[in-house]
C-alpha cells in the first residue's frame, strides 16, 4: 500500500463509506461546475490547455470515445481518484457505455491495482445509480 495515495488497506473495506468520499455523486457534479469556473477564472491558460488536450485525445480515433472513457475510468479506479471516477463514468454513459461495460472496466482496474482499487467499486455503483436516477 502506498500511503501517499490515500488507499485504505483491504481489511478496512467495511469502513469505507462512498457517501463520504467527496460527497454524493450529485454533490460532486454540482461542485464540479463551480470548480471548473474557478479554474477558468483563476488559471485560464491551464484550463484552456487542458480542455484542448482532452478534446483532442478523447475524441474518436483508432479507439472510440466510449472505449477511451472506459480506459480512463479504469485508470481512475486504479489511481483511486474519486473525482476522476465520477467524471469518467458520466462521460462513458454519455458515449453510450452500458452499466455492465463500466463495471467491467472497473473490474479490470482491480486486476491491475488490487485491493486499493477493489474498495472503489462501491463508488462506481453509487455513481451509476445516482446518475441513472437523474435521467
Amino acid at each position: 500500500m502506498n500511503p501517499e495515495r490515500g488507499a485504505a488497506h483491504p481489511s478496512l473495506c467495511k469502513e469505507v463509506k462512498t457517501d463520504t468520499m467527496y460527497g454524493t455523486a450529485k454533490e460532486f457534479f454540482e461542485a464540479r461546475r463551480d470548480n471548473a469556473r474557478k479554474t477558468r477564472d483563476n488559471a485560464p491558460q491551464a484550463a484552456k490547455a487542458f480542455a484542448q488536450m482532452e478534446l483532442a485525445l478523447m475524441a474518436d480515433g483508432a479507439l472510440s470515445a466510449k472505449t477511451k472513457e472506459l480506459v480512463a475510468l479504469g485508470i481512475a479506479v486504479a489511481e483511486h481518484c474519486v473525482p476522476c471516477i465520477r467524471a469518467h463514468i458520466a462521460a462513458a454513459l454519455e458515449e453510450g457505455a452500458s452499466r455492465e461495460e463500466i463495471l467491467e472496466a472497473a473490474g479490470v482496474a482491480v486486476v491491475m491495482a488490487g485491493g486499493p482499487a477493489y474498495i472503489h467499486i462501491p463508488l462506481v455503483v453509487e455513481t451509476l445509480d445516482e446518475l441513472k436516477k437523474e435521467e
